[in-house]
């Protein structure tokens, strides 16, 4: 699907973890389609109405928590937006016309600097998206990526910021070939049941419902440190070319550097599996000391049990799905030191214990 350093990029992200099914569900919701429902490998989609009740890896959908592999919710997200012929997936007052995204690329991709990639990016989007105004700031040291609903965004709300996000800030990594780590991100709603994904995908220092002067509750402020908005754009009209086959579904696997500490880390916690190295044997392990370690990990935005939570609750989920394995074994093999431990952990994960997990799928898979 991507090419050379990106293929790469995308290997790494999706190592990081695949996205939830639910926001797979939550594109088809965004555009009126029963949450039951969700594609299949071959299914078609016109004028919002899938033709599949079946979950991307064939088996039937249901409401538990599962994995959707990145290249599945990438297909899913351009069938979406060739049915609609709206890359903003319904979500906006006015639709986003397919070839927006490409449109927005070369745009900026001439400019001289990120700054002025991502002031030119705001102007256009000022354009074609009315609902949510972007703008840049910068305050005591750090630059400020702010999206403002300027009305009502309905249901979507959630999966409108998440979006915009994730598109601006992908797309500045890609840009200037390197990392823009985010800081903190002031997300202006409750925590989402995904919220444990926000570590990994935008910053472990992601807070909710922050209504912080002066930026009000319908506002989203992403802070990153101000002297990375003088980096040059990297990227030429060839490079762009490439960047944009498969697009704009690609937003889901969006060039992104700055996660390789992450990646390794997570490499090497699930080779020790079932024992659960800690920080300091990692770091050997990496050529590192600790303190090295624990600051890399910091300014990727993320924490070293923050990625070793994550790993064991996909890995846990995973094994609950797909085998018959006893809840002992599964905490064995995931280096808990009991069954119980590991009971606690996925109760704090899902919010529901192992057990009704296991048996709430195998009676759908009954229906």
């Amino acid at each position: 699907m991507l090419t050379g350093v990106l293929a790469r990029d995308a290997e790494a992200t999706r190592r990081i973890g695949a996205p939830p099914q639910q926001r797979a569900r939550a594109l088809l919701d965004s555009v009126g389609i029963p949450a039951s429902v969700l594609l299949s490998e071959t299914a078609s989609l016109s004028a919002g109405v899938a033709s599949a009740a079946a979950s991307p890896d064939g088996t039937q959908a249901t409401s538990a928590p599962q994995r959707v592999s990145v290249e599945r919710y990438a297909a899913l997200y351009n069938r979406i937006n060739e049915g609609l012929d709206d890359e903003g997936f319904g979500l906006f007052s006015v639709p986003l016309r397919r070839g927006s995204f490409e449109l927005l690329c070369r745009a900026v991709v001439a400019s001289p600097t990120l700054a002025v990639a991502l002031e030119r990016a705001a102007r256009f989007l000022r354009v074609l998206l009315p609902d949510i105004e972007v703008s840049i700031g910068v305050s005591e040291g750090m630059a400020q990526l702010i999206l403002r609903a300027r009305r009502p965004l309905g249901d979507g709300r959630v999966f409108a910021f998440e979006w915009l996000l994730r598109l601006l800030h992908g797309l500045a990594c890609w840009l200037v070939n390197r990392s823009v780590t985010l800081d903190t991100v002031r997300f202006p709603y409750p925590a989402p049941e995904h919220a444990a994904d926000y570590a990994l995908i935008y910053t472990a220092r992601s807070c909710f419902a922050a209504a912080t002067p002066p930026h009000p509750e319908n506002t989203l402020v992403a802070c990153f440190a101000a002297n990375l908005l003088e980096l040059p754009i990297r990227r030429d009209d060839a490079a762009l070319n490439a960047f944009l086959v498969g697009a704009p579904g690609r937003l889901t696997t969006l060039y992104r550097c700055d996660r390789e500490m992450v990646v390794r880390v997570r490499d090497c916690l699930r080779a020790a599996l079932p024992k659960s190295p800690t920080l300091a044997a990692v770091a050997s392990r990496l050529h590192l000391s600790p303190r090295t370690l624990h600051r890399r990990l910091r300014d990727e935005g993320s924490g070293f049990q923050a990625i070793k939570d994550a790993l064991r609750r996909d890995m846990s989920i995973s094994r609950l799905t797909k085998t018959r394995a006893p809840l002992a074994q599964i905490a064995a093999d995931l280096g808990f030191a009991d069954a119980s431990a590991f009971y606690r952990a996925f109760v704090g994960w899902t919010g529901e214990a192992p057990t009704t997990y296991r048996r709430r799928l195998r009676v759908a898979s009954r229906l």
